[in-house]
């Protein structure tokens, strides 16, 4: 049996390693890790070798063809100067010219009573705090393409100086329509002040090659047809060490193999281990393993993302009552915080599996606020974080999967249509809709 409970001696070890942090280290020192850019190359190198030294088997790197993105030069300029600014991943090369319309929080409503049509829309990267759930960036973009927009800009709501970043398109729609680009709070506040209803310039000048990313992975444990899926993402965004986003689910998973390793003999399910390239430009590596992968087999899914910058752990379940339980399981044993949520988490990639109805969690950090903070900025780096933290949470999660292999341990699955229905019911369907990315039929079949 997988259990663990019996056993503490694992625990010292995994609060001495230095694997994970050591890996954070060389990820953020790679720089550019975008999708598809050598910079991801080396960091899917860098992990599948510290799978290989954590004790897997099997250490390889998946690689799949993918639309390459690749910066060039952008502004954003009204009649006193021209303001600095960063073109949004997927954005279109392009040069707008038109009035600005400031619409705030840029909900569903601020663009139906607004005209926009032809005209440089820019909204918050916040949310309102009464609206009853979080409306994505692309999200935004999307009702601004389709009202007729000319170009979007994307606001930070976190001061400092910081113009946020995130991909506008798809995997099925990987280059936007209209020229996207992502401002400070500041330069924001500016062009509210100074240009509302004058003339501003977006420009944007990009390269679209065809180019080759990879899903990087390891296996612990039995040879069994069942697997539990242990996942993060290599990817960062261009401008930013991806420090938290998300070089820190990729140490920590790095950290968890290095820890079950030891008790390897003592594993009753095959836990295999994934870093997916591609996840910040539409969950492109995450989606190609899920068609790849039985999913049959897979018993669960612990997807880590953007966690160590918050103590806490926060664990999405998506309405999987085996998984809810087991998360209390966890924090009855260590006597320790877990924060649990069972709204849906379209965002990460757990998501191309759950939708199918496998069981999975969304593992990230629990911080106050809504939003990223300095996630998807240039502020993403690694002085921010805590090797403390790290490994409390290697820890935990190092417990969680061992209780998730453990033969006695059953999750049930979900029906497609009860995660569409929980969509629907938490509003968060209409979204997908606008961006195309709803995957399923009127019977909540999902569309293959």
């Amino acid at each position: 049996m997988t259990d663990l409970s019996e056993r503490t001696d694992w625990i010292g070890d995994a609060f001495t390693s230095d694997a994970g942090w050591s890996l954070l280290e060389d990820l953020v020192d790679v720089g550019n890790r975008m999708a598809g850019q050598p910079g991801e190359r080396e960091g899917l190198e860098l992990v599948r070798d510290a799978l290989a030294d954590a004790g897997c088997r099997n250490a390889r790197i998946d690689e799949f063809e993918l639309q390459g993105w690749e910066r060039g030069d952008a502004g954003i300029a009204d009649g006193r100067r021209r303001e600095p600014c960063i073109a949004l991943p997927r954005s279109p090369s392009g040069t707008a010219t038109a009035d600005l319309v400031d619409l705030g929080y840029g909900v569903p409503s601020d663009f139906e009573e607004a005209d926009v049509e032809g005209k440089v829309v820019m909204v918050s990267s916040d949310t309102p705090d009464d609206f009853d759930r979080f409306i994505h960036r692309t999200e935004k973009y999307y009702y601004a393409v389709d009202h007729g927009a000319a170009a979007f800009v994307f606001r930070n709501h976190v001061e400092g100086c910081l113009p946020p970043t995130g991909s506008v398109g798809t995997d099925d729609d990987p280059i936007g329509d209209i020229p996207a680009v992502g401002v400070s709070a500041e330069v924001g506040a500016r062009l509210a002040r100074r240009a509302e209803g004058d003339s501003v310039t977006v420009d944007v000048d990009c390269e679209t090659p065809e180019a080759t990313s990879g899903n990087a992975m390891a296996e612990l444990g039995p040879d069994t047809d069942e697997e539990v899926l242990v996942s993060s993402h290599v990817d960062a965004h261009d401008i930013a060490e991806g420090a938290m986003d998300n070089g820190a689910g990729t140490a920590t998973i790095v950290e968890v193999a290095t820890a079950l390793a030891g008790m390897e003999d003592e594993l009753d399910t095959r836990v295999r281990f994934v870093a997916y390239g591609a996840e910040e430009v539409g969950l492109v590596g995450s989606g190609v393993e899920a068609e790849r992968a039985d999913r049959d087999a897979i018993e669960a899914i612990v997807n880590v993302d953007s966690n160590v910058f918050g103590r806490t752990l926060s664990l999405s379940t998506h309405g999987f009552d085996d998984l809810t339980a087991a998360a209390e399981r966890l924090a009855d044993r260590f006597d320790h915080p877990v924060s649990t949520s069972e709204e849906q988490v379209p965002h990460s990639d757990h998501w191309p599996f759950v939708i199918h109805g496998v069981p999975g969690y969304m593992v990230s950090g629990e911080t106050e606020g809504r939003g990223r903070g300095w996630g998807h900025t240039e502020a993403d780096t690694l002085e921010k974080l805590e090797p403390r933290n790290l490994r409390e949470q290697a820890i935990l999660l190092t417990a969680l999967v061992a209780d998730l292999a453990d033969a006695d341990t059953d999750v049930a699955r979900r029906e497609p249509s009860e995660i569409a229905a929980a969509l629907e019911a938490e509003d968060k369907a209409t979204g997908m809709k606008v961006i195309g990315d709803w995957p399923y039929d009127e019977d909540g079949t999902v569309i293959e």
